[in-house]
């Protein structure tokens, strides 16, 4: 093995997933081996399980296109998870992931959501390089969305409040100093936006963070073939969550005449969800899709319409629609300003009213629509696909290899440039 051995520590990892950052370590981890490299996950069964997930996934190690895989499993789940919550630490798996990140095993070690499965006390285990990916806000947000009592973005902290409305246990380590005692093993902060690095500043995050947006893997725009919907239609792609922002989107739908509004995804606000919709036939609820069948559906949408109330981190789902050269309609929010901005693949919109407005533009006008389009996929290949981030990555583990006097690993990398 020429290239250098990393290991992935996450709570989730697919199939055992139910957001964005366990499929994004997946991405990032079958770029590395594509580029020579070897990959192993740590994850926590235990939190997919304890949380309401039904798992496919093998006991044991297992292989996922060339990345060995561990999940982390207990005869108590909740426990388990109930004592990394409260203390910060992993007691129950400890001595599991001792053995898996025993010294002298990585070149790197990745930390993303350790929330759950070791919590501040996995970022000591091991040695190597050592990053930390902060897809959520985590680090300075015990709810890790700062969607403050579950119903707006959060302007200041009131934690304890907020998670008794969550109904989680306040977590006490997060005021002894801990949490900030751990961080100082970690040599690089990842943060997915300029916005997500503004808002851990705001926070007081007191470490420096770098910026490297997720990857996305380099899937082919989808040409040619059938709409996969009768007429046409705005997509939605997303969880099912109050901080999505459907709530107020749905009842202007409603009232949109000329296109049909498609939502794929599932989550706890489904049903809350279908009763705003109750009796509109031109609303239409999917559920979860597979990759392939979701790029297909972009593909053939008019836009695909994100429109989150609370602060994303980064935003795949707009990624994922420019890439099929497809706009996106975003609410002017969190990370999501800044790929619209960036890319000039679409609009921003504060109100549904506004929406409306850029739904009937771009409707109406296929000549924008697909000038957008074009914006989009451009932008995609110049700052999110995986020929240009994963150098970006590589370059932020050389640094941090050069402030170490890493010889192996500036070497090796050296030598991957050099290939």
């Amino acid at each position: 093995m020429s290239g250098l051995r990393f290991c992935m520590v996450t709570t989730f990892y697919p199939p055992d997933n139910f957001g964005g950052d366990g499929i994004a370590v997946q991405r990032l981890s079958r770029a590395l081996v594509r580029a020579g490299h070897d990959v192993t996950v740590v994850y926590s069964g235990d939190a997919f399980a304890a949380l309401g997930g039904s798992s496919s996934a093998a006991s044991g190690p297992r292989e996922d296109d060339g990345i060995t895989v561990h999940r982390l499993r207990t005869a108590m789940p909740a426990l388990s998870l109930l004592l990394t919550q409260q203390t910060g630490r992993p007691l129950a798996t400890r001595r599991r992931i001792r053995a898996l990140l025993s010294p002298g095993r990585f070149d790197v070690i990745n930390y993303h959501n350790v929330s759950l499965v070791g919590g501040p006390g996995v970022l000591a285990e091991g040695d190597g390089i050592k990053l930390y990916s902060a897809h959520e806000h985590w680090l300075v947000c015990p709810t890790h969305v700062l969607w403050r009592h579950k119903r707006e973005p959060c302007p200041a902290r009131q934690c304890l409040r907020c998670m008794l409305v969550y109904r989680r246990p306040p977590q006490l380590w997060r005021y002894t100093g801990y949490l900030e005692r751990q961080l100082a093993h970690v040599d690089t902060f990842i943060a997915m936006s300029e916005f997500s690095r503004a808002k851990h500043r705001e926070f007081g995050f007191p470490r420096e963070m770098v910026v490297i947006p997720p990857l996305l893997g380099d899937t082919a725009l989808v040409e040619g073939g059938g709409s996969p919907h009768p007429r046409p239609y705005f997509l939605y792609v997303g969880r099912l969550e109050t901080l999505k922002g459907l709530d107020d989107v749905l009842p202007m739908v409603r009232d949109y005449l000329d296109a049909d509004f498609l939502i794929a995804g599932d989550g706890e606000h489904r049903a809350a969800l279908e009763r705003l919709a109750a009796g509109c036939e031109r609303i239409h609820f999917l559920g979860r899709l597979p990759g392939s069948e979701v790029a297909r559906y972009y593909a053939h949408a008019i836009a695909a319409v994100v429109p989150s109330a609370g602060y994303e981190t980064f935003g795949f789902v707009a990624i994922e629609a420019l890439q099929q050269s497809t706009p996106v309609l975003a609410r002017r929010r969190g990370g999501l300003t800044e790929i619209v901005e960036n890319s000039g693949g679409g609009e921003l919109f504060d109100t549904p009213e506004e929406l409306r407005a850029s739904m009937q533009r771009m409707q109406r006008d296929p000549a924008r629509r697909a000038a957008f389009g074009r914006a989009g996929r451009a932008a995609y290949s110049e700052r999110w696909s995986e020929r240009v981030v994963l150098p970006r990555y590589l370059a932020v583990i050389e640094e941090a290899a050069g402030r170490r006097g890493a010889r192996h690993v500036l070497d090796t990398l050296a030598a991957g440039r050099a290939a």
